[in-house]
């Protein structure tokens, strides 16, 4: 375990706070989880304990390290318990106001020690951190999704972060089994930058009736051998955490090949979201996904 980090906060308990959650109590870290919703916790709990049974069936961890993680997780929706926290990771919804009021709330019970890091996936680290008290001591770690088995972590400098705490993070990412690279603080950093546009380029071609969601998807599984299609990928990421890129793409770096497909729009207005709301451009609603047009 990394010197001077025992214990780690994490705000949110969505599908990356669960997953971050998991990563750190595997790597020995005692894990403070805050949600405001007890049923949000509930289902983190359950979920976090299904994970590390299928890695305990798949041989990837033992049934000892399983419980020590377990028992290293607590779930609170008391703010004050992140007050002895040397590292608070946030793991919101892509909303900066969320993130900006979720600052507001944590900064005033953490040491003045505490690092503040913040799991953005697109957002200027630069600007959060200067909506917080502790600008020198605010990074962005961004984990990939699913955190437990993808291997990246990208850490991002906002202008503020003192040289000390970028290593420390490096340290502590290594620490948890994982790959850092340092990415600038631009828009969407490294992979979201690449990631984002191919997926948004997939729904301007179902759009534009090019090809149909499966011959999309069947397209550049079979012919880029990616493991995924990028619609499957758009539902398994969240359709609006991928407008939500775009749109901090198309506004930051003001130029037109990053607007967003209105197609993309419309599934998100219509509340269409992907695997988490159970429809996006595949419905999950039976045994096997069927595409929605």
């Amino acid at each position: 375990m990394l010197p001077g980090i025992k214990t780690v906060g994490i705000v949110g308990a969505g599908q990356m706070g669960q997953g971050i959650a998991h990563v750190c109590a595997t790597a020995g870290f005692d894990v403070r989880i805050l949600d405001i919703s007890e049923d949000a916790l509930k289902k983190a709990k359950d979920i976090i304990g299904k994970n590390m049974e299928r890695a305990v069936t798949r041989g990837r961890m033992s049934e000892d390290v399983k419980a020590a993680a377990l028992n290293r997780i607590s779930m609170n929706t008391a703010t004050d318990s992140l007050a002895d926290c040397q590292l608070v990771i946030e793991a919101a919804t892509e909303n900066e106001e969320v993130k900006k009021q979720i600052f507001a709330r944590v900064c005033p019970v953490l040491s003045k020690e505490a690092i503040l890091a913040s799991n953005t996936s697109s957002i200027s680290i630069t600007r959060l951190a200067a909506q917080t008290d502790r600008p020198s001591r605010f990074i962005g770690l961004h984990f990939m999704n699913p955190a437990p088995l993808m291997e990246l972590i990208e850490i991002i400098r906002g202008i503020a972060t003192a040289p000390d705490v970028f290593d420390h993070i490096r340290e502590f990412a290594q620490t948890l089994g994982k790959t850092p690279v340092s990415a600038e603080d631009f828009p969407a950093f490294i992979v979201n930058r690449i990631l984002l546009p191919m997926i948004n380029e997939a729904v301007y071609t179902l759009y534009e009736g090019v090809g149909s969601v499966v011959a999309i998807d069947t397209a550049m599984k079979l012919g880029a051998h990616h493991p995924m299609g990028p619609l499957e990928l758009a539902d398994f990421i969240g359709l609006d955490t991928c407008l939500s890129v775009m749109q901090v793409l198309h506004e930051g770096l003001a130029d037109s090949k990053y607007r967003p497909c209105p197609l993309l729009v419309k599934y998100v207005e219509a509340g269409w979201l992907g695997r988490k709301s159970g429809r996006g451009f595949y419905d999950y609603s039976g045994e096997t996904p069927v595409p929605t047009r």
